[in-house]
């Protein structure tokens, strides 16, 4: 009766969090596409959880830690504070009045998770992670207040141009709901495997960008087409070892989730569609002392096999008629380079009913400093580092509260602009971000 009851609870919550998805798909923001961590153990520990196995969110990290986690539910809600400013100096003449700066006025968004895991048996566990994946939005609602600076007069008449040329604010929304069901086998007492497709609901708009439409190929298909959704598909596998009892190593590999296109954006997106990129891990958690776990991870992201993300963005604005947008050499974001992040977490048991966690991943910049990248680039900057720190409170009747703060950072990002020749644009990018979390232990 009891595993009816949580069983029928966790659909029902996972039914709330798809519909309150579909009536504000503001789910995540915070400056990059993949975020720091899910699950408040992620959370505080900088996503250093590949061979960690503390919750039940192994479908957004490893699924082969599910078979060490128990029969538990997992609540999660992450509080994003993002902040953006971009800025462009240098244009000279008449391009001086697109000389400016704008704040994005989102500055905060919820992002639900959740997780529950069921052992079936001493070898069988099964379980299903919910989890937002994407975070790229902004919104900037200054112009140069010049009628007729615009880039498209066809489309937008006679107002005032925007910070890409566009009229009116200047902006886009992208969100990613994963459904994650896992399955895990212990393939001896001391190693196991898992498994979790990767079913995946994307909604995105984007308006302000009317300057690209005459390079796409697809002119009505670029800008302020309100949202539009798709649906893929991808797995992640993963192996988990606890080796010696003071060493646990862990390994996951994730596919590209292939998307449908936006019909309403195809002329925007090169092959006009927004995969989501292959990435994988390794982790190892070492415990010198019963009190103490000292976990270290290496993710990989391969952002040059989406194009969306890696083409250049003056591929279209060179040659539109070879590579217009919305195909697949048209332009994109300019991550013309794969990232790598390290990533460390120490957690220390102070006491049974509290633990203390810690944690700081690094990552280099996925875009360069050039032509190619940085006009879309200050929209899109991706982290590269971030530092967190959080505890968990358990009582004496198997719930745990956690809590956890994370400082995501990209630096200042900049470099000459791809629109006004002799500009420069950069923007300063840090995120702000509290998780608040439920655990119960059945």
């Amino acid at each position: 009766m009891r595993s009816t009851s949580i069983n029928t609870l966790y659909l029902t919550l996972v039914g709330l969090l798809l519909v309150g998805f579909l009536v504000s798909t503001k789910a995540s923001a915070g400056g990059g596409y993949f975020v720091l961590g899910n699950g408040p153990v992620s959370w505080q520990t900088a996503g250093a959880v590949t061979a960690v196995a503390e919750d039940a969110f192994a479908g957004a990290s490893n699924p082969a830690k599910l078979t060490a986690a128990g029969y538990r539910l997992d609540l999660s809600m992450v509080f994003l504070n993002p902040n953006r400013e971009v800025k462009r100096t240098g244009a000279t003449g008449s391009d001086s009045i697109y000389n400016f700066s704008s704040k994005s006025a989102n500055s905060l968004f919820l992002v639900p998770e959740l997780a529950y895991s069921q052992q079936i048996n001493d070898k069988l566990a099964i379980g299903l992670t919910t989890y937002a994946n994407g975070g790229l939005n902004i919104e900037l609602k200054d112009t140069t207040e010049v009628p007729g600076s615009n880039g498209n007069p066809q489309a937008c008449g006679s107002k005032a141009g925007n910070f890409l040329l566009g009229c009116g604010e200047l902006g886009f929304d992208l969100s990613q709901l994963i459904i994650a069901p896992t399955i895990a086998w212990k393939l001896s007492p001391k190693q196991s495997i898992g498994i979790s497709p990767l079913l995946t609901l994307q909604a995105f708009k984007a308006y302000g960008l009317q300057a690209f439409a005459p390079n796409s190929r697809y002119t009505n298909k670029v800008s302020n087409n309100g949202y539009d959704y798709a649906f893929g598909a991808g797995v992640r596998v993963g192996w988990y070892g606890e080796i010696t009892p003071w060493l646990s190593l862990g390994a996951a590999y994730s596919s590209k989730i292939y998307m449908q296109d936006f019909d309403k954006y195809k002329g925007l997106f090169a092959e006009g569609s927004f995969d989501v990129p292959v990435n994988y891990s390794i982790g190892a958690a070492f415990r010198p002392h019963e009190n103490w776990v000292v976990a270290l991870d290496i993710q990989r992201i391969d952002f040059r096999d989406v194009k969306a993300l890696s083409n250049s963005i003056r591929s279209s604005m060179l040659d539109p008629t070879a590579n217009p947008m919305g195909s697949r050499s048209g332009s994109g974001f300019g991550w013309q380079r794969n990232q790598t992040n390290y990533k460390l977490g120490i957690t220390y048991r102070a006491s049974p009913q509290l633990t203390l966690r810690a944690g700081y991943t690094y990552g280099k910049r996925a875009n360069d400093n050039d032509l190619d990248a940085i006009s879309f680039g200050v929209l899109a900057s991706n982290p590269i580092r971030a530092c967190s720190m959080g505890f968990t409170w358990k009582t004496n009747k198997g719930n745990e509260l956690h809590m956890g703060y994370a400082r995501i950072s990209g630096d200042n990002y900049g470099g000459p602009s791809a629109l006004f020749s002799g500009a420069r644009e950069s923007v300063k990018p840090y995120v702000n971000a509290l998780n608040i979390a439920w655990s119960h232990q059945l």
